[in-house]
């Protein structure tokens, strides 16, 4: 399935999120009009969900206008965090290449009335009505007290290639604009929504509210240099319902730092002690017993001024919670329980966490790389101390996140870095799992691109992801093309053992392949890709490849067995009594052996000269 596949599934989903009543979601698969129009406004819907974090459809669906009388405005958005009022235009495409090729008109563009309804006007030029939607805009700007300090903006969900803002004001009534084409839209909308990550860091706030006296009053403050920039860290004790909030709403949105995914985060004993000790306790020994949470922050604003007596607030900019992430799961999981009734929310009364805050400096927030060398580096500190495993530490290592970028960009699959990070959008049926790419086997994988078969399939997990070896097998993105067709060559190869298994009396294939199949897959992708992956345009000749090693298989196993260093696996015995010869063959020891990746390269060097 491509990216665009994708797209149209997760707007089909969005469709029928909608009420029975509302028939213009639920358009017929044959009338492609109306179902191009219903993914349109569905397109609103998933980026109202994303960029704004609005789950629940109803809400959404009260901000899209499209329809008649409509001004060219689609939908609209007032953020009250950023003072904006988003204005959006939307255009879907019935297939793959003219939604990645057409591009919205500039006279779709000139419809848009922004100008007249920034100044407040119910009518168009021609003196005809708004429709309700738009003067239910018009009534909320009204009711804005200080939108003097808003601005407005114009989204367009279209393809606009070569426009100079300059243009785009133009045409937009002198506002700015964003365009988000179709490779944005896959970037910034589906992967987020695919990975539960839903909002944009700049954009994602939270506030603290201290209700604790003694604890609005008792907070520590440090300056820490460190050789990149320096820190501001502030610790301080904070109502556990307030963590509980914020996970249960951001989940992975606020773990992008963390070794962990939200879903992940459950698999641990450490819960069941967390969880019993916020609802078995009445008073606040959770405070003693717990280490707290670390979390991350561009920016920190401490205020016990706020008109309520034995109150504070805490305002953090792009918060990320990169220690502590269990302690967190378990608080959101128990403030979904109150909030499905299932619990008494005076459960979290009385109840704090230790909150360590680390705040950037300015410099350093702007320094994208050294700020994100210190992250991983403070990361992987902090989590020394819990049972996390190297797989999950080396989750957020620069080349881990830049392979799955590219391997999204290049071919629409999903790389897991984050085991279960995939979860939501396999359990919403955005994707399906056969389009992840587990993190282990493409590790396996980039070992036998480097010639390794042996060790891809000797080492084990703890093993290959130790630095010393993840770091030599890993060790450029701009290798995802290959480690994509290494991918697509072991894919390829399960999906002929599977066949071969219909056969009962030969079901590894061996009578053709030898043990091809059963032992010696990641051999087969080794020598695939060293004498058949040229560039990016091998992957389309992916079976064809596999084939033409596949018919050289029993002869290699022939050379391979035949040779005196390898005795140790393929060995001669005579029986004694009646001397009868009779030939041991231990393959499964030999596809991990010393030997196997020395005659691999050999023999097939021999073949291709």
């Amino acid at each position: 399935m491509d990216k665009y596949s994708t797209l149209v599934n997760i707007l089909d989903r969005i469709r029928f999120e909608a009420p029975k009543e509302l028939l213009r979601y639920r358009a017929k698969p044959d009338d492609t009009e109306k179902l191009n129009q219903a993914r349109s406004r569905a397109l609103i819907h998933l980026y109202l969900k994303v960029s704004f974090g609005l789950l629940d459809f109803k809400e959404r669906e009260k901000l899209v206008t499209d329809g008649s009388q409509d001004g060219g405005v689609d939908a609209y958005y007032i953020n009250d965090i950023d003072k904006k009022i988003i204005l959006i235009q939307s255009k879907f495409r019935a297939n793959s290449a003219n939604y990645e090729n057409k591009e919205i008109s500039l006279s779709e563009l000139l419809k848009m009335d922004v100008d007249r309804i920034s100044d407040g006007e119910s009518t168009d030029e021609d003196g005809t009505e708004y429709n309700g939607k738009i003067k239910q805009l018009l009534r909320d700007l009204s009711e804005i007290p200080d939108i003097g300090r808003y601005s407005f903006e114009v989204i367009i969900l279209a393809n606009l290639k070569e426009t100079k803002q300059s243009t785009l004001k133009k045409l937009t009534g002198g506002f700015p604009a964003q365009i988000f084409d179709f490779n944005r839209t896959y970037k910034d909308l589906v992967f987020p929504v695919v990975t539960g990550t839903f909002y944009n860091n700049s954009e994602l706030c939270i506030s603290l509210n201290l209700t604790n006296k003694s604890s609005s009053s008792a907070r520590i403050s440090y300056n820490v240099e460190t050789e990149y920039k320096d820190c501001d860290i502030t610790v301080v004790f904070v109502p556990t319902e307030e963590i509980g909030r914020i996970l249960y709403k951001y989940k992975n949105s606020i773990l992008k730092f963390n070794p962990r995914c939200f879903l992940e985060l459950r698999s641990n004993d450490v819960n069941k002690d967390i969880y019993q000790t916020i609802i078995n306790k009445k008073t606040n020994e959770f405070a003693l017993f717990n280490n707290g949470i670390t979390m991350l922050s561009d920016d920190t604003s401490f205020n016990e001024r706020i008109g309520q007596k034995d109150k504070a607030q805490i305002v953090i900019e792009n918060p990320q919670i990169i220690n502590g992430g269990q302690t967190a799961f378990t608080l959101s999981r128990i403030f979904e329980e109150i909030a499905e009734g299932k619990r008494d929310k005076e459960i979290f009364n009385n109840k704090e966490v230790l909150l360590k805050i680390i705040t950037f400096s300015k410099t350093a927030s702007k320094d994208e790389e050294h700020k994100l060398r210190l992250i991983e580096a403070i990361s992987k500190a902090t989590n020394r101390q819990s049972q996390v495993s190297d797989a999950d530490r080396r989750s957020n290592d620069k080349i881990q996140i830049d392979l799955q970028n590219e391997l999204f960009d290049q071919f629409g699959i999903y790389y897991e870095r984050k085991k279960g990070e995939y979860s939501d959008g396999v359990k919403d049926k955005y994707i399906s799992r056969n389009q992840i790419i587990d993190r282990e086997v493409l590790l396996r994988l980039a070992m036998a691109c480097d010639g390794l078969a042996a060790q891809a399939r000797r080492n084990s997990s703890k093993v290959i992801f130790q630095e010393d070896s993840f770091t030599k097998c890993l060790n450029s993105s701009d290798r995802a093309a290959e480690y994509f067709y290494a991918y697509l060559c072991h894919q390829h190869l399960g999906d002929l053992e599977k066949n071969m298994a219909e056969d009962k009396e030969d079901a590894y294939g061996t009578t053709s392949y030898g043990q091809a199949f059963r032992y010696g897959k990641y051999a087969v992708t080794s020598i695939s890709v060293a004498t058949c992956y040229i560039d990016k345009k091998s992957i389309d000749d992916v079976k064809q490849h596999v084939s033409s090693v596949l018919n050289l298989w029993l002869e290699f196993e022939r050379y391979a067995s035949e040779k005196p260093e390898n005795s140790f696996y393929f060995r001669t015995y005579q029986d004694d009594e009646t001397g009868t010869t009779t030939r041991d063959y231990n393959y499964d020891g030999y596809y991990k052996g010393r030997t196997l990746n020395a005659d691999l390269n050999n023999y097939f060097k021999i073949k291709s000269n």
